[in-house]
């Protein structure tokens, strides 16, 4: 739905996809509740009915293991990490009617209650898969908390389920020399009957919603690919140990955390119904009624929230979403988060140094209605902000209000006609208002500060500064005066989804009720204001400076503050000790065919020929290697590659690609000696 005629009102029910409950909220959830928010206090001014709800996310093993490691329980766990996120969407201006959990009765109610109708339907199947099993903590590991070698590039130390240095994807079963995450045990096959969700039930529903206009345009070409590529059964069941909720008439079998997740913004919902006369839970979730469902999400949820979500809904007899709003990732600077570079920002931690209205304009200000990455650059971030909030914005406020205040007694003029000026930034309402509407803030911010530009230069233009001094022009200082107090009004009502805290503000300076849409047609006159006070102040790059230098500390352990790659856990010696590392000498290398980061080597170990495939290529050429002495794990078991068998592994130090150094030891090392 894109009208945005404030006459006919519309009923509007808007989610954000829930936040994890094992961390903290940091500035990558933001970027979404951020937007989510704007557009829900858009809507609340043009005087639609509109909910926002949340919740967090807190089933699964990951949430099990961090419990167990806090030695508190799942329950003590989850309720902290609430009241902590609450607190921080709080203090953000994000403000939601409800924030709940997945972990409550209303959750589980809803969970079984969808589970039956799917099974009854027909819609569920149950069979047998082999899972790796961890023998010392007996639990089935998820596919994060397996480790191990790529089986197609022999990297170790990749999850169970693709690999950082190939980018390959497989079952975690593939991997070659796996490990617990967990307890560092070797992982066992198991088989475990599951629940598969028969998604393909629902294939020719999902392709005609996802081109009805419910997804962007970019989402729907990419749900193309994942419809020609096949649906799959979806697997929504866990076995125990798990935190979750236990299914139905299936006793150690729990929801997957993906199946009770979508379903807590019912549940949510469900929670503010019963606190709030007046709310019906039926009458938002019910098949064909006259009530919007808004869900924002980033696009690496897509997948659950376009065909999983929708066709559980689907097949249990609820309403399908109106619209879901993907964006894309948040990068600093130009580069993924990091925790090393600081750029890993925990939202506590910006907000010990900023007013988040600045972050909020910043995010609107680039914002579109696409799902590109969005990205946090440090030197715009302050330039916009002490551009267009310091210098313009506020600015316009500041040098009018103080003429008004010494001269005519805060009082502002009658004005005998409506200026030109004044008639442009109202009729500017319905353009700016489907901007947000249609979720391009950014537009909507060029527009809105091209208005304000022309209110300063009008001011610049008149110069009441220069006409005070002639007391026979005092009457027209004081129209001039009122005609862009009241532009600073309207551009407040155009700004106020944004920066709510900073209206609340201007709302006292002005003398005057909450703004909403409609107050752009209604002119202050002869109307008495209060003394302006500062209401923002210009970034300084050492601000910047010090959250960087907060998050480093904050994200780094306590013993290793100055380490960019954190220490693996302490082991004993007895654990080193069974790692036999012997120097070598690389006797010949080459190119392997068919692969693009190995080099296969040969090592005289003292008489005795090793051969190793080593993922070094990108740093060195072959005929650079040959005839050097290095170090290799010589104790490793052989593992079988498609391109032959490795014998062991040799050490380099470095990040990757071009940055890898292999280690050679100093002059009077032999093949064969061992390394201690």
């Amino acid at each position: 739905m894109s009208s945005t005629h404030s006459t006919n009102k519309r009923r509007i029910l808007v989610t954000s996809a829930l936040p994890y409950a094992n961390g903290s909220i940091h500035l990558g959830h933001l970027l979404e509740h951020i937007q989510t928010d704007i557009w829900m206090r858009f809507q609340k001014s043009r005087g639609h009915e509109c909910i926002g709800v949340c919740a967090d996310d807190t089933h699964g093993t990951p949430i099990m293991l961090r419990a167990q490691k806090e030695g508190i329980s799942p329950e003590e766990f989850i309720a902290a990490t609430r009241e902590e996120h609450m607190k921080d969407f709080e203090d953000f201006l994000v403000n939601y009617d409800n924030y709940h959990s997945t972990h409550s009765e209303e959750n589980k109610m809803m969970c079984e209650h969808i589970y039956r109708k799917l099974n009854e339907a027909g819609h569920i199947a149950k069979r047998e898969i082999s899972q790796l099993f961890d023998p010392e903590k007996q639990m089935f590991l998820p596919d994060r908390f397996v480790k191990g070698e790529c089986p197609k590039c022999g990297s170790s130390d990749q999850y169970g389920d693709n690999c950082d240095n190939c980018s390959a994807t497989y079952s975690p079963t593939e991997l070659v020399n796996p490990k617990s995450a967990v307890s560092g045990a070797t992982p066992v096959i198991k088989n475990s009957e599951h629940f598969f969700f028969k998604l393909t039930d629902f294939e020719d529903m999902l392709k005609a919603w996802t081109r009805d206009g419910h997804v962007q345009e970019q989402i729907a070409n990419k749900l193309d690919e994942w419809f020609n590529a096949g649906l799959q059964e979806w697997d929504i069941s866990r076995d125990a140990p798990y935190f979750g909720f236990e299914i139905p008439d299936a006793p150690d079998k729990y929801f997957y955390v993906w199946v009770d997740a979508p379903i807590g913004y019912m549940s949510s919902f469900k929670n503010l119904c019963d606190k709030r006369n007046g709310l019906n839970f039926n009458e938002f979730w019910q098949v064909n009624n006259d009530t919007e469902l808004h869900h924002f999400i980033g696009k690496d949820i897509v997948y659950f929230h376009t065909l999983f979500w929708p066709a559980m809904l689907d097949g249990s007899g609820f309403r399908k979403p109106t619209k879901v709003h993907a964006h894309g990732f948040l990068t600093v600077d130009g580069k993924k988060m990091s925790k090393s570079k600081g750029t890993f920002i925990k939202a506590r931690t910006y907000l010990n140094h900023l007013k988040p209205e600045y972050l909020r304009y910043y995010f609107m200000a680039k914002l579109t209605n696409r799902i590109d990455d969005f990205d946090l650059n440090f030197d715009d971030f302050i330039a916009r902000v002490n551009s267009d909030l310091v210098g313009k914005y506020i600015n316009l406020a500041s040098r009018s209000a103080g003429f008004i205040s010494k001269s005519f007694d805060g009082k502002l003029a009658a004005l005998s006609t409506i200026h030109p000026l004044i008639a442009e930034f109202q009729n500017a309402a319905e353009k700016i208002a489907q901007l947000y509407e249609d979720k391009q803030y950014g537009q909507a911010v060029r527009e809105i500060m091209a208005l304000t530009d022309k209110a300063n230069q009008y001011v610049d233009k008149e110069e009441p500064w220069v006409k005070i001094k002639d007391e026979a022009s005092s009457q027209q200082v004081q129209e001039i005066c009122t005609i862009a107090i009241n532009l600073f009004k309207i551009l407040t009502i155009y700004l106020k989804p944004a920066i709510p805290k900073i209206a609340a503000q201007v709302e006292d300076f002005l003398n005057i009720a909450p703004l909403r849409w409609r107050d752009t047609e209604r002119l202050l006159e002869k109307h008495r204001i209060n003394r302006f006070k500062p209401m923002v102040q210009r970034i300084e790059r050492k601000q910047l400076d010090a959250i960087v230098e907060d998050s480093i500390a904050e994200n780094a352990p306590v013993s290793e503050v100055q380490l960019t790659d954190p220490l693996k856990p302490e082991i004993e010696f007895a654990d080193f000790d069974k790692v036999d590392l012997r120097i070598v000498k690389i006797i010949k290398a080459e190119h392997v065919e068919g692969a693009e980061k190995l080099l296969k080597l040969q090592l005289d170990l003292d008489g005795v020929t090793k051969q190793v495939f080593a993922g070094i290529k990108s740093a060195y050429l072959p005929e650079d290697l040959e005839g050097k002495l290095t170090v290799m794990v010589a104790n490793l078991k052989p593992r079988k590659m498609r391109f032959g068998e490795s014998e062991g592994m040799v050490l380099a130090a470095g990040p990757g690609g071009k940055d890898l150094w292999i280690l050679n030891p100093d002059e009077g090392a032999q093949p064969g000696m061992r390394v201690k």
